[in-house]
């Protein structure tokens, strides 16, 4: 796998999405699928998505219509936000942490299937059925944070599918958001430049990273965040790869540049960041180093401090 989410399936079909004929077959249809989530979490079995039936009990407790997610595998598939379920003693705690490690149990589901975070799911789903789990939650994030008309203020309704809101007062459209991002990595000879964010689990540390501004390029973000972050200027600044990343709707672009200091001055959005040889990178990216973890298998930091190991970029 070279990073998660960033596989399609066989095909959208954009075109069914306002087409309320093809919806409605659509989830007439026994062959059809529906992907329930709950509070962003996909429902799993395995190594794969836990799909369910349109007319499955789960999907009771679905609060609007379902998303249309399109087809794969001559199926119809669609998401379903259950998040108005409520679980038998919820550890509202574990939800909040920075790396949710529980898991929901619905009564109806078959046995083995559960609610899980998709962060530690996401290398052992298949690719595809990564970028459905991802999609859905990306979108299900959209809906619940954008209830109401940026141009006038009143309540908001799904339209298209899932794929828009529409404003019940002014009828102005808002499509799902997306937020460029870029990430980085920042080289000097055989060393590379990693740091960590607040609130990170403990020895974690990545590739530097930051929000593109209006009316920035990729190239001008990065250098731009780079020096803010940590009062390195970069040149040379070269495009590598993208990956969706729905924690909670971002696009990543990731890049590669060259540092023309080392003399590191942090600001406050880092708690750490530190050079560490080639060396010291190949064991912490291998989990043997003492005091740092590697970036998050499946992530695009992993993929690119990979690629910078083995000479590639």
């Amino acid at each position: 796998m070279r990073f998660a989410f960033g596989d399609e399936w066989h095909a959208r079909n954009a075109q069914a999405r306002a087409d309320a004929t093809a919806i409605t077959q659509a989830l007439t249809n026994p062959q059809t699928r529906v992907l329930p989530v709950w509070r962003g979490k996909p429902h799993l079995a395995g190594d794969a998505v836990c799909w369910a039936m349109v007319n499955d009990p789960i999907l009771k407790h679905a609060k609007a219509p379902f998303l249309y997610l399109g087809q794969h595998d001559n199926r119809d598939l669609f998401a379903a936000d259950i998040s108005a379920w409520e679980p038998d003693a919820l550890d509202r705690a574990a939800l909040a942490m920075f790396t949710d490690t529980s898991i929901q149990i619905h009564h109806s589901a078959p046995k083995g299937a559960y609610f899980g975070e998709l962060r530690l799911a996401m290398v052992q789903l298949s690719r595809t059925d990564a970028a459905l789990a991802a999609t859905a939650r990306a979108l299900f994030n959209w809906h619940r944070t954008h209830r109401f008309c940026a141009a006038c203020g009143q309540p908001s309704e799904t339209s298209a599918a899932g794929w828009e809101r529409v404003c019940t007062a002014c009828a102005a459209k808002h499509f799902p958001r997306t937020d460029p991002v870029v990430i980085m990595l920042v080289t000097h000879g055989n060393n590379l430049l990693l740091g960590r964010s607040h609130g990170w689990p403990e020895q974690m540390y990545s590739a530097l990273a930051g929000f593109i501004e209006p009316g920035e390029t990729l190239e001008s973000a990065v250098a731009r965040e780079v020096w803010e972050e940590t009062g390195i200027a970069v040149r040379e600044i070269r495009y590598l790869a993208s990956q969706p990343w729905p924690f909670p709707n971002s696009l990543m672009f990731g890049c590669i540049a060259h540092a023309e200091n080392t003399e590191l001055t942090l600001d406050d959005e880092l708690e750490d960041a530190l050079w560490m040889s080639r060396e010291d990178v190949l064991l912490a990216w291998s989990g043997h180093h003492e005091n740092v973890l590697p970036a998050r298998k499946g992530s695009i930091a992993h993929y690119m401090i990979g690629q910078w190991l083995s000479g590639q970029v």
